[in-house]
């Protein structure tokens, strides 16, 4: 569990902005025969990234590459807004909290590699992975247990939801019996 100081800092949090390689997959990429890219997802960080919507959190995705497995899974969990093909995660982000009303500093940004640093240095909180590059392990807030693609997303989420007072009453809605 978080500490009361990071529990603190996620309870001003607006928006879940996340990496897709390394965070939201295992940071593999596989590429078939026919040239064919495939990826996996943990179907526990998409539950959580409804959860945490449900909560009153946006959801914006940037990713340096371009896939269309993410546009369709990040459509489908119906996230606020998808950035792929970006290198710069930074500019990336000041556009996505133009567009949502935001500031970079009502973000959690979880990313794994140099590329997210430039996001890391405008977000409010800063999240990786244990396998995350040491630089960026150095200048996060919280390095999640679980790795990418394992469940790492969702335990940022819990963290969220219990930050903003919403884990229990979204948990309760799993625990009652229908009549």
């Amino acid at each position: 569990m978080a500490s009361y100081a990071l529990l603190e800092q996620a309870r001003h949090i607006q928006a879940l902005v996340l990496d897709v390689d390394g965070i939201l997959s295992d940071g593999f990429v596989t590429l078939t025969n026919t040239g064919d890219e495939l990826k996996s997802f943990d179907i526990r960080d998409g539950l959580g990234m409804k959860l945490v919507q449900k909560a009153g959190l946006k959801v914006i995705i940037i990713t340096g590459r371009k896939s269309q497995i993410v546009e369709k899974r990040m459509t489908d969990l119906g996230v606020d807004l998808i950035f792929q093909g970006r290198e710069d995660k930074g500019v990336a982000l000041r556009e996505a909290c133009a567009q949502l009303d935001l500031l970079p500093e009502d973000c959690l940004y979880m990313g794994d590699d140099w590329p997210d640093l430039s996001a890391f240095a405008l977000a409010g909180m800063k999240v990786t992975v244990p396998n995350g590059h040491v630089e960026v392990r150095r200048r996060a807030d919280l390095v999640t247990q679980s790795y990418g693609g394992r469940g790492a997303v969702r335990e940022i989420c819990d963290m969220l939801l219990s930050a903003k007072g919403a884990y229990q009453e979204l948990l309760e809605k799993y625990l009652s019996i229908p009549h």
